[in-house]
C-alpha cells in the first residue's frame, strides 16, 4: 500500500472507514460533552453531511465496541457518546444540569472492583462508575438564583 494511502488506526472490529464513518469521527472531535445519537445526527446534517439515524447509532456502538468513544446513559437512560481524552480505563464527574463531564483516575475504586470480584471468585470483570452532581458553573448559578 503506497504511504498516501495510509489507513487510519483502528481496534477491535476493523471497521471499513467510509465516508459517514469519517463525518461522524469528526464530528465527535469537535464536540466537548458527551452527545445522543440523535444530536450527533442533528450536528452532522447541520453540516450537510448525509448520514442517516440507524447508520450514526451502528457507527457509535461499533466505535464504542472498539473503545475509541466512551458511551454512559444520562440522567434519562439514553445512550450517550464522547470523544475521550483519556486513551486508558477511566471515570467522569457529570453536571446533571449542563452535562459538563469530567474524566478521573479512580485508583481507590479500582482497588475496589478487584477485590470484590477476587472475594466472590468473579474474573474478567469490567465495570463504569459515573459520579453525577452539579458543576461550579450550575453550583453557583442555583446559589445566586435562591436569594
Amino acid at each position: 500500500m503506497p504511504p498516501e494511502a495510509e489507513q487510519p488506526t483502528r481496534r477491535g472490529s476493523e471497521q471499513r472507514v467510509t465516508k459517514q464513518r469519517r463525518a461522524v469521527s469528526a464530528a465527535l472531535d469537535s464536540l466537548p460533552d458527551f452527545v445522543s445519537t440523535q444530536e450527533l445526527h442533528r450536528v452532522l446534517h447541520g453540516r450537510g453531511e448525509s448520514v442517516s439515524l440507524a447508520t450514526a447509532y451502528r457507527i457509535l456502538q461499533s466505535m464504542a465496541d472498539d473503545g475509541l468513544v466512551d458511551v454512559l446513559r444520562n440522567g434519562d437512560g439514553e445512550a450517550v457518546y464522547r470523544r475521550c481524552a483519556a486513551p486508558h480505563h477511566h471515570h467522569h464527574l457529570l453536571c446533571r444540569n449542563c452535562g459538563r463531564a469530567v474524566e478521573i483516575e479512580a485508583p481507590a475504586v479500582e482497588q475496589w472492583a478487584a477485590r470484590t470480584a477476587a472475594e466472590f471468585g468473579f474474573t474478567e470483570v469490567a465495570h463504569t462508575v459515573e459520579i453525577y452532581g452539579l458543576c461550579p458553573e450550575c453550583s453557583a448559578q442555583k446559589a445566586a438564583g435562591s436569594h
